[in-house]
């Protein structure tokens, strides 16, 4: 926040409705789609929310994507409401994104091919997945299955 920003808050003759914009930024949405009918659907509730620039359905990856000035939250909300179908924030990304893909919590088997559990928010998967390799190189330096283990213990 700047000295401009600052000074302006003394001297703002509004109604002390004082709203941030909001950014541009991308949702991600796993929804149960099985036929066209379910995309329309899906489609059409979407096209008619405040803020929406683009929708991108996959149906074979259960996945929307919008991009526009809009809330995650708000977007999950508006599809449960509307369609009446589950839907949630997308739990995964790619592979390539995650320090260790294969760690306990992250590799799941319901994702789509190439993708991970998402672990940095998640408190439930293992402290190795969100580790990364350097600790993990000197947490391993001194455990009793590394054979050139340092001697002193």
């Amino acid at each position: 926040m700047g000295v401009l920003d600052h000074v302006s808050e003394y001297f703002d003759c509004s109604n002390g409705d004082s709203k941030r914009h909001r950014s541009l930024q991308t949702v991600d949405v796993r929804v149960l789609i099985d036929c066209e009918g379910c995309e329309r659907k899906v489609r059409r509730a979407l096209e008619g929310m405040k803020g929406v620039r683009d929708i991108t359905i996959e149906p074979n990856a259960q996945k929307v994507t919008v991009v526009g000035y809009v809330e995650p939250n708000r977007v999950v909300a508006r599809i449960i409401h509307r369609t009446g179908k589950r839907a949630e924030l997308y739990p995964y990304v790619p592979y390539d994104v995650v320090a260790h893909p294969y760690a306990s919590g992250v590799y799941d088997n319901r994702a789509p091919v190439g993708y991970v559990r998402n672990t940095e928010y998640d408190p439930h998967v293992s402290r190795l997945a969100r580790a990364s390799s350097t600790e993990v190189r000197y947490t391993t330096a001194f455990s009793d299955e590394n054979a050139s283990a340092c001697v002193v213990m």
